[in-house]
């Protein structure tokens, strides 16, 4: 099975959610995470910093209005296209400002609005970052978002057989079901991943520092603006990425990254539901 998304390089380019105070949501991202801020309509918020990107529109707290995920050239675009009308999924318009003419937009079967497209010119460099008279924000790409499901083996025939993503790693519960999938579009350990529960919805995105220096500058900023982490520092078995979480006032999951493994060409790797697979430095955060 070709894995088409992962073979077209696609990444996490922005993510969009609904707020019944987006007003407050986008202000939070604007001074938290550290991006700026325009109010574009009474239905519509922009926060932009480099590499990060967010659409906050009026609606249900905790609900993903969509994920939009770019990729490197036209080429890429059609093989996704292409591999999901194959596969019988629906087509739908794009909504997402970011991307150019010839967008488009698949729902997963929980619901979530997935859009692929090519960045508009003005957002390939970065946001064109650092600004006149603007201190360099930490840096911290958004890279991947994790949902709850009811539904695992929906997620797995969706997002690995019909769109292609790479399957990297599972967790399996001892009675052989799984509990978490981790998938991705290009060369990072996973874009998406779904734990299995007993809600459906999102669990968390996540900002990929890079280093160790800044997953600590972003726990120092956060603590300079009285934002208490939820959960961490610690190291993730799958992935092996370290982790600090903390939560936006609409009880959105953050993570911040660092680290996060390369993968260049091994099989998928089985781990135990444990706590020791969520964080092997201490307490863990089980699902399920």
């Amino acid at each position: 099975m070709v894995d088409t998304v992962a073979q077209a390089g696609a990444y996490l380019h922005h993510l969009a959610f609904e707020s019944s105070q987006p007003d407050r949501l986008a202000a939070f991202y604007g001074d938290i995470m550290q991006m700026e801020v325009a109010r574009i309509s009474d239905r519509e918020w922009r926060c932009e910093g480099p590499a990060r990107r967010m659409v906050v529109v009026p609606g249900q707290d905790k609900k993903l209005a969509y994920a939009g995920l770019a990729v490197r050239d036209a080429d890429g675009l059609k093989l996704i296209r292409d591999r999901a009308e194959s596969e019988g999924v629906a087509i739908h318009a794009s909504p997402s400002p970011y991307f150019r003419e010839g967008a488009f937009a698949v729902k997963d079967p929980d619901g979530n609005l997935i859009v692929f497209g090519l960045s508009k010119p003005e957002y390939v460099k970065a946001m064109g970052w650092p600004r006149a008279n603007h201190a360099m924000p930490i840096w911290g790409p958004v890279q991947h978002l994790t949902y709850r499901t009811q539904n695992m083996d929906g997620f797995y025939d969706f997002y690995h057989r019909k769109l292609g993503f790479r399957m990297v790693d599972r967790v399996i519960k001892q009675d052989g079901t799984i509990a978490t999938i981790f998938v991705t579009s290009n060369h990072e350990h996973h874009t998406i991943a779904a734990f299995a529960g007993d809600r459906t919805g999102m669990d968390h995105h996540s900002y990929e520092a890079g280093e160790w220096n800044y997953l600590r500058d972003w726990c120092e900023h956060f603590a300079s603006r009285k934002v208490q982490l939820m959960w961490g520092p610690g190291r993730h078995g799958p992935g092996h990425n370290l982790f600090a979480f903390i939560e936006d006032p609409d009880g959105n999951w953050i993570e911040i990254s660092a680290e996060l493994e390369v993968i260049h060409d091994r099989p998928c790797e089985d781990w135990p539901h444990e706590p020791r697979s969520l964080n092997t430095w201490g307490k863990a955060i089980l699902r399920s």
